[in-house]
């Protein structure tokens, strides 16, 4: 499902190059939901947006159902992230002035469903994220925690293949954390393929079927 080969990411600075991301080798098969665990800063996000393809490697290659996504130009890499993958991030990203509804609509207009079948779409993942009772609430009257829920219902919405999470806990309490962790485990029955970056150590708890540790960029 997920291959990643010989995988390297370098950035130019102004004191020259910096490798972030070292000969990085890890196979997901379909349905397995794997950790990558280490510290902030270690490389864990920049490799899940190259397997996002948000990013390009800088060699290596990222291949994902059997095509090399680090060569899709910029159009079919839209396309690969709006009908392969869900990602949920630590950053929202929301439409701070509509409502929680309103927020996971956009990636489902164009999937041509009728009003009854988008508000059942919509209101089946706010469940699954605990946050059905804020449907109505604007976003920016939420807090914090309650965003990242609506993160996850809107990753939820579209039924993708494959979930990239990072660091998707952390601005969830510790209730509201278990209850992710217990969701992670029934989008596994249901096939998903699921990825998770953190560094929390409530994910210690869970059952994954790998668990990598990346240390400045090196898998370990």
């Amino acid at each position: 499902m997920i291959k990643l080969q010989n995988l390297n990411k370098n950035y130019k600075t102004r004191r020259g190059e910096i490798q972030v991301l070292k000969n990085i080798n890890l196979h997901i098969k379909e349905g397995e939901l794997c950790l990558l665990q280490g510290r902030s800063g270690s490389g864990k996000t920049t490799l899940l947006h190259i397997i996002a393809s948000l990013i390009k490697p800088s060699g290596g290659s990222v291949e994902v159902m059997g095509e090399n996504i680090a060569k899709y130009s910029d159009y079919h890499a839209s396309l690969y992230r709006r009908d392969t993958l869900a990602y949920i991030t630590q950053n929202f990203y929301l439409f701070e002035e509509l409502s929680v509804y309103e927020n996971l609509l956009p990636p489902l207009l164009i999937k041509n469903l009728n009003q009854k079948e988008l508000k059942q779409r919509i209101n089946t993942a706010l469940q699954a994220a605990n946050i059905v009772h804020k449907t109505d609430e604007r976003v920016a009257a939420l807090s914090k925690g309650e965003k990242q829920r609506v993160i996850i219902a809107r990753a939820l919405v579209n039924k993708q293949k494959i979930i990239l999470c990072d660091e998707p806990t952390a601005n969830l309490d510790k209730e509201n954390a278990l209850a992710f962790l217990e969701l992670l485990q029934t989008l596994k029955r249901k096939g998903h393929t699921l990825f998770i970056a953190t560094h929390d150590t409530i994910f210690d708890t869970i059952q994954a079927d790998k668990r990598f540790y990346i240390e400045e960029g090196s898998l370990e």
